[in-house]
């Protein structure tokens, strides 16, 4: 039984007809897609145990915007979606990376204002407190 919106949708006769699933994909497209993220999965965590300085992080965002669009783009049809819901997703992607451009200049304005505490005091009180805690325990 149809509820009252369909009935109303089903109720137009425009002769359109509307397929039943989206846009199919064929299987190879899918497998080579799902490769493609296992292998950069791979070079991800294979960038973690080299020594790159600060690329890596920036080696590993760039490996996960890549894998980003690869889900969005195949695994989301996006790619044979309206090109609106496309421009959405560019769009709240550029108002997170702007967000993250305001808070990562802040941080930078008040790094040098951090307290950094007192590490010495903090591990004679361990060590009186709290002897056998693993934080205390001699390297």
């Amino acid at each position: 039984m149809a509820s009252a919106s369909h009935a109303a949708h089903d109720s137009h006769k425009t002769g359109e007809v509307h397929p039943l699933v989206g846009h199919l994909v064929p299987y190879s497209t899918l497998f080579a897609t799902g490769a493609a993220l296992i292998v950069l999965t791979a070079i991800t965590v294979a960038v973690r145990y080299m020594d790159l300085g600060e690329a890596n992080i920036y080696i590993a965002i760039g490996i996960a915007v890549v894998k980003a669009t690869l889900v969005s783009l195949f695994f989301m049809h996006l790619r044979w979606d309206r090109p609106f819901n496309l421009m959405m997703l560019v769009g709240s992607m550029i108002f997170v990376l702007l967000m993250m451009v305001f808070c990562l200049m802040d941080v930078g304005q008040n790094l040098s204002k951090e307290n950094m505490g007192n590490p010495s005091a903090v591990q004679n009180y361990l060590n009186a407190n709290a002897p056998f805690a693993p934080i205390t325990a001699k390297q």
